[in-house]
């Protein structure tokens, strides 16, 4: 494996290779890509000039962009959460930096974390002291006592601090208009990107019942103002057609799971532009194996209740027109399974729309069109190099980054085996 610096100013020219850009509806042979810095400055169907550009041979292969994951945890190391108050934030650091590693060898060149992972973090990657994707944060997800959020054992009546240990870290339970005014502008004060709510149950939480609906309206408008008064957005967990309701109806702009829609609550979502970001293979995942790590049987119980209405979600935002973001929100050992959600998908979506809900959709969540999720001049040059055609065969996404045969962020080869044999 080579790693090339994009900072030596070498512009880098990609030939011999098979264009997958999310624009098409094909994969499409004879076109060329140059990149200077951290960015593309040129992509062609005709043969580019470049005196001064290291030619990359791709030996046939098939380039497309970096994949983007819209809902991640990355410093959620355990399966069952509760696990996380025996450990200390150095080691919930430590093990986030090699999650965020795995991700990236995944070809995930960007993703959205929805709660945990702090400004830390994101420094940490953007200074190259760990590597890893783009990192879009929420900071610390909130919610009520007794909600998502609170994944206390029924007799610990609260943290003494946030710094004390792993679970303590990356929630924050709030109650009241004022509380969540408060919360949000902390959030954002402490450098976030979004803001992540919880309006309804959850299936990772112990106690609160799966169709609970969560904040009152008064809350979740509080958090929505003051972070579109901060020029950023609240992003909503909810899984039931009520609570999706409400949140879009004042003003949540993402639905996270979002398993129990209905044919009224997509439509609402579409008329008001929210986008929905699910993530099938996390139901997939904890079904198979997480009682293996401690997920108590009332969490899978719940599970249970939302599987297979995730795969209806899909259709029913599909013939609504709501734009549908990739996600895997996988916890702990979980995460090896981040790139089935391809395959998964595939099962019901044309793969080309699936591949989009991991770029060009992605990029809109992140807010970032034109810029991620795309091959195009003046994007950022984050891409992969593919050992075939993933519309012919989806799993060539999928086996831990096994059939990339590079992948580049901003303009950097992390991954580089180009010289083999395709």
């Amino acid at each position: 494996m080579t790693k090339t610096d994009a900072k030596t100013g070498t512009p880098l020219l990609f030939r011999n290779l098979r264009l997958l850009d999310p624009a098409f509806d094909e994969t499409r042979g004879g076109y060329e890509i140059l990149i200077e810095g951290e960015k593309i400055r040129e992509v062609s169907d005709r043969p580019i000039e470049s005196a001064s550009a290291q030619v990359v041979d791709c030996g046939g292969r098939v380039v497309m962009p970096g994949l983007i994951d819209s809902h991640v945890h990355s410093m959620h190391s355990e399966v069952f959460t509760r696990k996380l108050e025996d450990i200390p934030l150095t080691l919930t650091a430590a093990r986030g930096a090699k999650r965020l590693k795995d991700m990236l060898d995944r070809g995930f060149t960007t993703v959205r974390d929805a709660g945990g992972t702090d400004w830390g973090m994101k420094q940490a990657v953007e200074q190259g002291l760990i590597p890893g994707p783009r990192l879009f944060i929420a900071g610390r997800s909130i919610g009520p006592t007794g909600g998502h959020s609170d994944g206390r054992s029924r007799t610990n009546p609260g943290y003494p601090c946030l710094c004390c240990n792993g679970q303590a870290f990356l929630r924050l339970i709030v109650d009241g208009e004022d509380q969540v005014r408060k919360a949000v502008r902390e959030q954002m004060r402490q450098g976030t990107d979004h803001i992540k709510i919880m309006v309804s149950g959850g299936v990772a939480s112990p106690y609160d019942p799966l169709m609970s609906e969560q904040f009152s309206d008064a809350e979740i408008s509080a958090a929505v103002e003051e972070a579109e008064a901060f020029g950023r957005y609240v992003a909503a967990h909810a899984y039931s057609a009520s609570a999706i309701t409400r949140a879009v109806n004042l003003g949540v702009r993402t639905i996270e799971h979002g398993n129990l829609v209905d044919e009224a609550a997509a439509k609402l979502m579409a008329e008001n532009g929210a986008y929905l970001v699910a993530n099938l293979v996390a139901y997939v995942a904890m079904k198979e194996r997480a009682a293996d790590y401690g997920m108590l049987p009332e969490m899978l119980e719940k599970n249970e209740m939302v599987i297979e209405g995730g795969y209806r979600s899909l259709e029913i935002c599909k013939a609504a027109g709501v734009k549908v973001g990739y996600g895997s929100d996988l916890l702990g050992a979980l995460a090896e399974d981040q790139s089935r959600e391809f395959s998964i998908r595939s099962e019901i979506q044309p793969v080309i729309e699936v591949i989009r809900s991991a770029t060009t959709i992605g990029a809109e969540i992140v807010r970032r069109p034109g810029q991620l999720g795309t091959i195009a001049p003046g994007a950022w040059a984050d891409l992969i190099v593919v050992d075939g055609d993933p519309l012919v065969d989806i799993t060539l996404l999928e086996g831990q980054g096994r059939h990339l045969a590079a992948i580049v962020k901003g303009g950097a080869f992390y991954k580089n085996r180009l010289g083999e044999a395709a």
